[in-house]
């Protein structure tokens, strides 16, 4: 499934728990994710907290940022057994 943020496109790759609520993450979305490939959303004492990740080919890509280390980060930095979400940026294909 695609969502619109913004004007940008994502597809969800993972909604545990149904934790999107795409209304709460408009609200949050701010001109900073815009250059990620990947946004995860995670609910920590009910509130949203946002994460920017990216793929290695990106120009912006740094090693703390990076989309295989998403399991690890969750595990790190996410309450076990928390809601959370992926989104990740549909590219053009100009």
């Amino acid at each position: 499934m695609e969502i619109e943020i913004h004007g940008l496109k994502y597809k969800i790759l993972r909604n545990v728990k149904d934790a999107l609520n795409i209304e709460e993450l408009t609200e949050k979305f701010t001109d900073y994710f815009y250059d990620f490939d990947y946004v995860l959303g995670d609910y920590a004492y009910g509130k949203l907290r946002l994460k920017g990740f990216n793929d290695s080919d990106n120009k912006n890509f740094k090693d703390y940022n990076d989309i295989q280390r998403l399991d690890e980060y969750l595990e790190t930095y996410c309450a076990y057994g928390c809601r959370y979400f992926v989104i990740s940026k549909v590219k053009d294909l100009k």
